[in-house]
Protein backbone atom coordinates (compact mmCIF):
# COMPACT_ATOMS: atom_id res chain seq x y z
CA UNK A 1 0.00 0.00 0.00
CA UNK A 2 2.88 2.36 0.87
CA UNK A 3 4.54 1.66 -2.50
CA UNK A 4 1.36 2.53 -4.37
CA UNK A 5 1.05 5.79 -2.43
CA UNK A 6 4.67 6.68 -3.26
CA UNK A 7 4.20 5.88 -6.97
CA UNK A 8 0.99 7.95 -7.12
CA UNK A 9 2.68 10.86 -5.30
CA UNK A 10 5.64 10.79 -7.72
CA UNK A 11 3.33 10.59 -10.74
CA UNK A 12 1.48 13.68 -9.50
CA UNK A 13 4.83 15.49 -9.60
CA UNK A 14 5.01 14.58 -13.33
CA UNK A 15 7.63 11.82 -13.02
CA UNK A 16 7.57 8.81 -15.32
CA UNK A 17 5.79 5.71 -14.10
CA UNK A 18 8.93 3.58 -14.70
CA UNK A 19 11.15 5.89 -12.60
CA UNK A 20 8.44 6.12 -9.91
CA UNK A 21 8.10 2.34 -9.61
CA UNK A 22 11.92 1.82 -9.51
CA UNK A 23 12.29 4.36 -6.71
CA UNK A 24 9.33 2.91 -4.78
CA UNK A 25 10.79 -0.63 -5.11
CA UNK A 26 14.13 0.73 -3.79
CA UNK A 27 12.30 1.80 -0.60
CA UNK A 28 12.20 5.54 -1.24
CA UNK A 29 9.34 7.80 -0.16
CA UNK A 30 8.73 11.44 -1.13
CA UNK A 31 10.17 12.56 2.21
CA UNK A 32 13.31 10.40 1.92
CA UNK A 33 13.83 11.53 -1.70
CA UNK A 34 13.97 15.14 -0.50
CA UNK A 35 16.94 14.23 1.72
CA UNK A 36 18.60 11.62 -0.56
CA UNK A 37 22.06 12.18 -2.06
CA UNK A 38 22.44 12.45 -5.83
CA UNK A 39 24.98 9.59 -5.94
CA UNK A 40 22.55 7.24 -4.12
CA UNK A 41 19.80 7.89 -6.71
CA UNK A 42 22.16 7.19 -9.64
CA UNK A 43 22.60 3.62 -8.30
CA UNK A 44 18.96 2.90 -9.24
CA UNK A 45 18.20 5.29 -12.12
CA UNK A 46 20.18 7.15 -14.80
CA UNK A 47 21.84 10.52 -14.08
CA UNK A 48 19.39 12.35 -16.35
CA UNK A 49 16.43 10.83 -14.49
CA UNK A 50 18.06 11.67 -11.13
CA UNK A 51 18.47 15.30 -12.24
CA UNK A 52 14.80 15.35 -13.28
CA UNK A 53 13.74 13.92 -9.86
CA UNK A 54 15.73 16.66 -8.08
CA UNK A 55 14.07 19.37 -10.18
CA UNK A 56 10.54 17.98 -9.64
CA UNK A 57 11.11 17.93 -5.87
CA UNK A 58 12.36 21.54 -5.89
CA UNK A 59 15.98 20.65 -5.17
CA UNK A 60 19.03 22.02 -6.94
CA UNK A 61 20.75 19.15 -8.81
CA UNK A 62 24.52 19.10 -9.40
CA UNK A 63 24.95 20.26 -13.02
CA UNK A 64 27.43 18.91 -15.54
CA UNK A 65 29.16 22.32 -15.69
CA UNK A 66 29.93 22.15 -11.98
CA UNK A 67 31.43 18.70 -12.46
CA UNK A 68 33.63 19.93 -15.30
CA UNK A 69 34.82 22.80 -13.13
CA UNK A 70 35.73 20.46 -10.33
CA UNK A 71 37.71 18.29 -12.77
CA UNK A 72 39.61 21.29 -14.07
CA UNK A 73 40.20 22.71 -10.62
CA UNK A 74 41.46 19.42 -9.19
CA UNK A 75 44.97 19.58 -10.69
CA UNK A 76 45.22 23.29 -9.75
CA UNK A 77 44.56 22.41 -6.14
CA UNK A 78 47.37 19.84 -6.25
CA UNK A 79 49.84 22.37 -7.61
CA UNK A 80 48.72 24.88 -5.01
CA UNK A 81 49.23 22.29 -2.30
CA UNK A 82 52.77 21.64 -3.51
CA UNK A 83 53.63 25.33 -3.29
CA UNK A 84 52.29 25.64 0.24
CA UNK A 85 55.08 25.97 2.82
CA UNK A 86 55.25 23.66 5.78
CA UNK A 87 52.92 24.78 8.59
CA UNK A 88 54.64 26.79 11.28
CA UNK A 89 54.61 25.51 14.82
CA UNK A 90 52.17 27.50 16.87
CA UNK A 91 53.67 29.26 19.86
CA UNK A 92 51.65 28.53 22.96
CA UNK A 93 51.50 31.68 25.11
CA UNK A 94 52.78 31.40 28.65
CA UNK A 95 49.96 32.08 31.07
CA UNK A 96 52.22 31.89 34.12
CA UNK A 97 55.48 33.82 34.25
CA UNK A 98 58.73 32.12 35.12
CA UNK A 99 60.08 32.06 38.70
CA UNK A 100 62.41 34.76 39.98
CA UNK A 101 65.72 33.70 41.63
CA UNK A 102 64.21 34.32 45.10
CA UNK A 103 61.15 32.18 44.28
CA UNK A 104 63.40 29.41 42.98
CA UNK A 105 65.39 29.54 46.23
CA UNK A 106 62.20 29.25 48.32
CA UNK A 107 60.95 26.33 46.16
CA UNK A 108 64.29 24.53 46.54
CA UNK A 109 64.20 24.89 50.36
CA UNK A 110 60.59 23.62 50.46
CA UNK A 111 61.57 20.60 48.36
CA UNK A 112 64.50 19.93 50.71
CA UNK A 113 62.11 20.08 53.70
CA UNK A 114 59.61 17.81 51.91
CA UNK A 115 56.84 20.42 51.97
CA UNK A 116 54.66 22.13 49.35
CA UNK A 117 53.01 25.54 48.97
CA UNK A 118 50.98 27.10 46.12
CA UNK A 119 52.84 29.38 43.72
CA UNK A 120 50.79 32.45 44.78
CA UNK A 121 51.93 32.10 48.41
CA UNK A 122 55.55 31.63 47.29
CA UNK A 123 55.23 34.79 45.15
CA UNK A 124 53.75 36.82 48.05
CA UNK A 125 56.46 35.59 50.45
CA UNK A 126 59.18 36.47 47.95
CA UNK A 127 57.82 40.03 47.66
CA UNK A 128 57.61 40.41 51.46
CA UNK A 129 61.18 39.27 52.24
CA UNK A 130 62.80 40.86 49.18
CA UNK A 131 64.70 43.50 51.21
CA UNK A 132 65.16 41.35 54.32
CA UNK A 133 68.34 39.34 54.81
CA UNK A 134 67.53 35.85 56.06
CA UNK A 135 69.88 32.94 56.69
CA UNK A 136 68.93 29.52 55.38
CA UNK A 137 68.04 28.46 58.92
CA UNK A 138 65.80 31.52 59.34
CA UNK A 139 64.16 30.87 55.96
CA UNK A 140 63.41 27.27 56.97
CA UNK A 141 61.77 28.48 60.19
CA UNK A 142 59.63 31.00 58.26
CA UNK A 143 58.55 28.32 55.77
CA UNK A 144 57.80 25.80 58.56
CA UNK A 145 55.47 28.27 60.28
CA UNK A 146 53.91 29.27 56.96
CA UNK A 147 53.16 25.64 56.07
CA UNK A 148 51.61 25.12 59.53
CA UNK A 149 49.33 28.14 59.02
CA UNK A 150 48.46 26.98 55.52
CA UNK A 151 47.54 23.47 56.76
CA UNK A 152 45.23 25.01 59.38
CA UNK A 153 43.26 26.68 56.59
CA UNK A 154 42.85 23.53 54.52
CA UNK A 155 39.39 21.97 54.55
CA UNK A 156 39.04 18.95 56.82
CA UNK A 157 38.50 15.47 55.33
CA UNK A 158 34.79 14.65 54.84
CA UNK A 159 33.80 18.28 55.38
CA UNK A 160 30.49 19.16 53.68
CA UNK A 161 31.92 21.92 51.47
CA UNK A 162 28.84 22.14 49.24
CA UNK A 163 26.38 22.55 52.13
CA UNK A 164 28.61 25.18 53.79
CA UNK A 165 28.87 27.14 50.52
CA UNK A 166 25.13 26.94 49.89
CA UNK A 167 24.39 28.13 53.44
CA UNK A 168 27.02 30.91 53.24
CA UNK A 169 25.43 32.34 50.07
CA UNK A 170 21.79 31.55 50.94
CA UNK A 171 21.72 33.15 54.40
CA UNK A 172 22.98 36.61 53.26
CA UNK A 173 20.57 36.27 50.32
CA UNK A 174 17.65 36.59 52.77
CA UNK A 175 18.88 40.11 53.66
CA UNK A 176 19.07 41.31 50.06
CA UNK A 177 16.63 43.80 48.60
CA UNK A 178 14.10 43.02 45.87
CA UNK A 179 14.32 46.37 44.08
CA UNK A 180 16.02 47.61 40.91
CA UNK A 181 18.58 50.34 41.53
CA UNK A 182 20.32 52.86 39.32
CA UNK A 183 23.73 51.78 38.13
CA UNK A 184 26.56 53.26 40.19
CA UNK A 185 27.75 56.43 38.47
CA UNK A 186 25.11 56.31 35.72
CA UNK A 187 21.77 57.61 36.97
CA UNK A 188 20.09 57.26 33.56
CA UNK A 189 20.45 53.46 33.40
CA UNK A 190 18.36 51.07 35.50
CA UNK A 191 20.10 47.82 36.39
CA UNK A 192 18.69 44.81 38.24
CA UNK A 193 20.57 44.40 41.54
CA UNK A 194 20.01 42.59 44.82
CA UNK A 195 18.28 39.22 45.06
CA UNK A 196 16.71 39.25 41.54
CA UNK A 197 20.19 39.68 40.02
CA UNK A 198 21.65 36.86 42.15
CA UNK A 199 18.81 34.58 41.02
CA UNK A 200 19.55 35.51 37.38
CA UNK A 201 23.21 34.53 37.83
CA UNK A 202 22.61 31.11 39.44
CA UNK A 203 19.75 30.37 37.01
CA UNK A 204 22.14 31.03 34.07
CA UNK A 205 19.52 33.13 32.28
CA UNK A 206 20.15 33.44 28.54
CA UNK A 207 19.33 37.17 28.54
CA UNK A 208 19.48 39.23 31.76
CA UNK A 209 16.49 41.43 32.57
CA UNK A 210 18.65 44.57 32.15
CA UNK A 211 21.59 43.83 29.81
CA UNK A 212 24.43 46.29 30.28
CA UNK A 213 27.86 46.85 28.76
CA UNK A 214 30.83 48.84 30.02
CA UNK A 215 32.87 49.75 26.94
CA UNK A 216 36.43 51.00 27.41
CA UNK A 217 38.27 52.72 24.57
CA UNK A 218 41.90 52.48 23.48
CA UNK A 219 44.42 54.96 24.89
CA UNK A 220 44.68 56.93 21.61
CA UNK A 221 41.00 57.99 21.90
CA UNK A 222 41.23 61.07 24.13
CA UNK A 223 38.92 63.78 22.74
CA UNK A 224 35.24 63.94 23.70
CA UNK A 225 34.22 64.42 20.03
CA UNK A 226 35.84 61.09 19.06
CA UNK A 227 34.08 59.36 21.96
CA UNK A 228 30.74 60.86 20.90
CA UNK A 229 31.34 59.61 17.34
CA UNK A 230 32.00 56.07 18.61
CA UNK A 231 28.92 56.22 20.89
CA UNK A 232 26.73 57.28 17.94
CA UNK A 233 28.08 54.34 15.90
CA UNK A 234 27.30 51.94 18.76
CA UNK A 235 23.80 53.23 19.65
CA UNK A 236 21.05 51.61 17.58
CA UNK A 237 19.19 54.32 15.64
CA UNK A 238 15.89 53.69 13.87
CA UNK A 239 14.02 55.85 11.38
CA UNK A 240 11.41 56.83 13.97
CA UNK A 241 14.18 58.23 16.23
CA UNK A 242 15.28 60.91 13.72
CA UNK A 243 12.06 61.69 11.85
CA UNK A 244 8.31 62.14 12.21
CA UNK A 245 6.38 59.38 10.43
CA UNK A 246 2.79 60.25 9.45
CA UNK A 247 -0.04 58.46 7.66
CA UNK A 248 -1.79 60.05 4.69
CA UNK A 249 -5.06 58.07 4.54
CA UNK A 250 -6.49 59.92 1.55
CA UNK A 251 -3.42 59.25 -0.58
CA UNK A 252 -2.81 55.79 0.99
CA UNK A 253 0.82 56.63 1.69
CA UNK A 254 3.31 57.28 4.51
CA UNK A 255 5.04 60.66 4.87
CA UNK A 256 8.49 60.83 6.50
CA UNK A 257 9.68 64.22 7.76
CA UNK A 258 13.30 64.10 9.00
CA UNK A 259 14.10 66.20 12.08
CA UNK A 260 17.31 68.21 11.40
CA UNK A 261 18.16 68.60 15.11
CA UNK A 262 17.80 64.88 15.87
CA UNK A 263 19.77 63.97 12.75
CA UNK A 264 22.58 66.31 13.78
CA UNK A 265 22.60 64.81 17.27
CA UNK A 266 22.79 61.28 15.84
CA UNK A 267 25.36 62.38 13.21
CA UNK A 268 23.27 61.29 10.21
CA UNK A 269 23.23 63.24 6.93
CA UNK A 270 20.23 63.53 4.60
CA UNK A 271 22.04 61.58 1.86
CA UNK A 272 22.75 58.70 4.31
CA UNK A 273 19.12 58.72 5.34
CA UNK A 274 17.98 58.60 1.72
CA UNK A 275 20.20 55.56 1.02
CA UNK A 276 18.85 53.70 4.04
CA UNK A 277 15.23 54.60 3.18
CA UNK A 278 15.53 52.69 -0.09
CA UNK A 279 16.24 49.47 1.86
CA UNK A 280 12.98 49.46 3.84
CA UNK A 281 11.28 46.06 3.46
CA UNK A 282 7.70 45.89 2.23
CA UNK A 283 7.83 49.27 0.50
CA UNK A 284 7.03 49.15 -3.19
CA UNK A 285 8.17 52.69 -3.84
CA UNK A 286 10.11 55.23 -1.75
CA UNK A 287 10.67 58.61 -3.37
CA UNK A 288 11.46 62.24 -2.56
CA UNK A 289 8.33 64.35 -2.44
CA UNK A 290 8.53 67.42 -4.69
CA UNK A 291 4.94 68.56 -4.33
CA UNK A 292 4.95 68.81 -0.52
CA UNK A 293 8.29 70.49 0.12
CA UNK A 294 6.51 73.53 1.47
CA UNK A 295 4.83 71.42 4.14
CA UNK A 296 8.16 69.81 5.00
CA UNK A 297 7.46 66.26 3.71
CA UNK A 298 10.67 64.93 2.22
CA UNK A 299 10.02 61.22 1.63
CA UNK A 300 6.91 59.36 0.58
CA UNK A 301 6.45 55.60 1.00
CA UNK A 302 3.72 53.67 -0.81
CA UNK A 303 2.66 50.10 -0.17
CA UNK A 304 1.21 49.57 -3.63
CA UNK A 305 -2.08 48.13 -2.30
CA UNK A 306 -5.20 50.11 -1.24
CA UNK A 307 -5.48 48.45 2.19
CA UNK A 308 -5.71 50.21 5.57
CA UNK A 309 -4.17 47.22 7.35
CA UNK A 310 -1.27 47.21 4.90
CA UNK A 311 -0.85 50.98 5.40
CA UNK A 312 -0.71 50.62 9.19
CA UNK A 313 1.81 47.79 8.84
CA UNK A 314 3.88 50.00 6.55
CA UNK A 315 3.98 52.79 9.16
CA UNK A 316 5.36 50.38 11.79
CA UNK A 317 7.91 48.98 9.31
CA UNK A 318 9.15 52.45 8.37
CA UNK A 319 9.40 53.57 12.03
CA UNK A 320 11.35 50.49 13.13
CA UNK A 321 13.73 50.43 10.15
CA UNK A 322 17.34 50.44 11.40
CA UNK A 323 19.57 53.22 10.05
CA UNK A 324 22.81 52.66 11.98
CA UNK A 325 24.25 51.21 15.18
CA UNK A 326 24.88 47.80 16.77
CA UNK A 327 21.96 45.38 17.09
CA UNK A 328 20.66 45.06 20.64
CA UNK A 329 22.19 48.28 22.00
CA UNK A 330 19.38 50.79 22.54
CA UNK A 331 21.22 53.57 24.37
CA UNK A 332 24.81 54.69 24.93
CA UNK A 333 25.91 57.07 27.71
CA UNK A 334 29.39 58.59 28.03
CA UNK A 335 31.03 59.02 31.43
CA UNK A 336 34.44 60.42 32.39
CA UNK A 337 36.57 58.02 34.39
CA UNK A 338 40.03 59.16 35.41
CA UNK A 339 41.85 60.50 32.38
CA UNK A 340 39.71 58.60 29.84
CA UNK A 341 36.09 57.97 28.92
CA UNK A 342 33.82 54.95 29.39
CA UNK A 343 30.65 54.23 27.38
CA UNK A 344 27.81 52.52 29.28
CA UNK A 345 25.09 50.93 27.17
CA UNK A 346 21.56 49.64 27.64
CA UNK A 347 21.60 46.32 25.83
CA UNK A 348 24.49 44.02 25.03
CA UNK A 349 26.23 42.66 21.93
CA UNK A 350 29.74 41.61 22.94
CA UNK A 351 30.84 40.01 19.66
CA UNK A 352 29.98 43.09 17.58
CA UNK A 353 31.54 45.54 20.06
CA UNK A 354 34.83 43.63 20.30
CA UNK A 355 35.19 43.83 16.52
CA UNK A 356 35.19 47.65 16.61
CA UNK A 357 38.61 49.15 15.95
CA UNK A 358 38.79 51.77 18.73
CA UNK A 359 37.35 49.59 21.51
CA UNK A 360 39.73 48.10 24.08
CA UNK A 361 38.83 44.37 24.16
CA UNK A 362 40.84 43.68 27.33
CA UNK A 363 38.71 45.95 29.56
CA UNK A 364 35.28 45.91 27.88
CA UNK A 365 32.74 43.76 29.73
CA UNK A 366 29.07 42.80 29.80
CA UNK A 367 26.74 41.49 32.52
CA UNK A 368 25.40 38.75 30.19
CA UNK A 369 27.17 35.54 31.28
CA UNK A 370 25.80 33.42 28.42
CA UNK A 371 27.05 35.97 25.89
CA UNK A 372 30.54 35.84 27.43
CA UNK A 373 30.40 32.02 27.18
CA UNK A 374 29.40 32.19 23.49
CA UNK A 375 32.13 34.72 22.57
CA UNK A 376 35.05 34.04 24.94
CA UNK A 377 34.48 30.51 26.22
CA UNK A 378 33.72 28.67 29.45
CA UNK A 379 36.70 29.94 31.50
CA UNK A 380 35.70 33.55 30.88
CA UNK A 381 32.09 32.66 31.79
CA UNK A 382 33.31 31.11 35.06
CA UNK A 383 35.22 34.28 35.95
CA UNK A 384 32.16 36.35 35.03
CA UNK A 385 29.92 34.32 37.39
CA UNK A 386 32.41 34.88 40.25
CA UNK A 387 32.73 38.60 39.50
CA UNK A 388 28.98 39.28 39.03
CA UNK A 389 27.88 37.30 42.12
CA UNK A 390 30.61 38.84 44.29
CA UNK A 391 29.83 42.39 43.13
CA UNK A 392 26.07 41.85 43.65
CA UNK A 393 26.61 40.71 47.25
CA UNK A 394 29.13 43.46 48.01
CA UNK A 395 26.86 46.15 46.61
CA UNK A 396 24.31 45.11 49.25
CA UNK A 397 26.95 45.37 52.00
CA UNK A 398 27.19 41.58 52.43
CA UNK A 399 30.54 39.82 52.80
CA UNK A 400 30.74 36.26 51.49
CA UNK A 401 34.07 34.44 51.18
CA UNK A 402 34.92 34.30 47.50
CA UNK A 403 35.76 30.57 47.78
CA UNK A 404 32.09 29.76 48.26
CA UNK A 405 31.20 31.66 45.07
CA UNK A 406 34.12 29.98 43.25
CA UNK A 407 32.77 26.55 44.21
CA UNK A 408 29.33 27.44 42.81
CA UNK A 409 30.83 28.77 39.57
CA UNK A 410 33.02 25.64 39.21
CA UNK A 411 29.97 23.38 39.55
CA UNK A 412 28.04 25.48 37.01
CA UNK A 413 30.84 25.31 34.39
CA UNK A 414 32.78 22.08 35.02
CA UNK A 415 31.13 20.24 32.08
CA UNK A 416 32.26 22.82 29.50
CA UNK A 417 29.04 24.84 29.35
CA UNK A 418 27.09 27.07 31.74
CA UNK A 419 24.36 25.16 33.59
CA UNK A 420 21.72 26.53 35.92
CA UNK A 421 21.44 25.46 39.54
CA UNK A 422 17.91 24.11 39.29
CA UNK A 423 15.83 21.20 38.05
CA UNK A 424 16.83 21.98 34.46
CA UNK A 425 20.53 21.98 35.40
CA UNK A 426 22.62 20.67 38.29
CA UNK A 427 19.85 19.69 40.75
CA UNK A 428 17.99 17.82 37.99
CA UNK A 429 21.10 15.78 37.15
CA UNK A 430 21.76 14.41 40.64
CA UNK A 431 22.07 10.64 40.82
CA UNK A 432 19.97 10.42 44.00
CA UNK A 433 16.21 10.12 43.47
CA UNK A 434 15.37 11.54 46.90
CA UNK A 435 17.71 14.54 46.39
CA UNK A 436 15.99 15.36 43.09
CA UNK A 437 12.55 14.88 44.66
CA UNK A 438 13.46 17.14 47.59
CA UNK A 439 14.18 20.03 45.24
CA UNK A 440 11.16 20.31 42.90
CA UNK A 441 8.30 18.28 41.33
CA UNK A 442 8.51 15.57 44.03
CA UNK A 443 5.73 13.27 42.80
CA UNK A 444 7.04 13.16 39.20
CA UNK A 445 10.57 12.18 40.28
CA UNK A 446 9.33 9.47 42.67
CA UNK A 447 6.85 8.07 40.13
CA UNK A 448 9.44 7.95 37.33
CA UNK A 449 12.01 6.32 39.62
CA UNK A 450 9.45 3.71 40.69
CA UNK A 451 8.48 2.88 37.09
CA UNK A 452 12.05 2.39 35.84
CA UNK A 453 13.33 0.86 39.10
CA UNK A 454 15.99 3.38 40.12
CA UNK A 455 18.22 2.72 43.14
CA UNK A 456 19.29 5.35 45.69
CA UNK A 457 22.53 4.60 47.55
CA UNK A 458 21.92 7.38 50.12
CA UNK A 459 25.35 8.97 49.69
CA UNK A 460 24.37 12.65 50.04
CA UNK A 461 23.03 14.87 52.80
CA UNK A 462 19.41 15.49 51.73
CA UNK A 463 18.51 11.84 51.17
CA UNK A 464 19.92 10.73 54.58
CA UNK A 465 18.00 13.50 56.35
CA UNK A 466 14.79 12.36 54.58
CA UNK A 467 15.15 8.73 55.68
CA UNK A 468 16.25 9.77 59.20
CA UNK A 469 19.75 8.39 59.45
CA UNK A 470 23.13 10.09 60.08
CA UNK A 471 24.64 11.75 57.04
CA UNK A 472 27.84 10.32 55.56
CA UNK A 473 29.87 13.49 56.14
CA UNK A 474 31.95 14.77 59.06
CA UNK A 475 31.74 12.44 62.04
CA UNK A 476 29.12 10.36 60.19
CA UNK A 477 31.68 9.39 57.53
CA UNK A 478 33.53 7.00 59.83
CA UNK A 479 32.49 4.11 62.05
CA UNK A 480 34.28 3.61 65.37
CA UNK A 481 34.55 0.15 66.91
CA UNK A 482 35.50 -0.15 70.58
CA UNK A 483 36.59 -3.46 71.96
CA UNK A 484 37.05 -3.31 75.76
CA UNK A 485 39.58 -5.57 77.41
CA UNK A 486 37.97 -8.44 79.22
CA UNK A 487 39.21 -8.85 82.76
CA UNK A 488 39.77 -12.52 83.66
CA UNK A 489 39.43 -13.91 87.21
CA UNK A 490 42.94 -15.31 86.99
CA UNK A 491 44.33 -11.73 86.83
CA UNK A 492 42.79 -11.06 90.19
Amino acid sequence: MAKKDTINALKKRKMGSKVASILADAGYTVTSLKKAEFEDLTKHISKEDAVNVFKKLGRKPPTLKEKKKTKKEAPKKKTAEKKKPAPKKMKIPKKIRGMTPKEKEISAILEEMGMELPFLIIENLSNRIENIKLTKKGMKEVLRRLVEKFDLHLIDPNESAGIVSAQSIGEPGTQMTMRTFHYAGVAEINVTLGLPRLIEIVDARRVPSTPLMEIHLKSEVTSLEDVKQIASEIEETRLGDVSDVETDITGMRVLVRPDPDKMKEKRISLSDLEKMMKKVKGVEMMEKSEEEKEEGAVFVARSGQPSYRRLQKLVETVKSHKIKGVDGIHRAIIRKRGSGFVIYTEGSNLSAILEMEKVDPTKTKTNSIQEIYDVLGVEAARNSIISEANNTLREQGLTVDIRHIMLVSDIMTNDGDVKAIGRHGISGRKSSVLARAAFEITSTHLLTAGIIGEEDKLDGVAENVIVGQPITLGTGAVNLVYQPKRSSRSDK
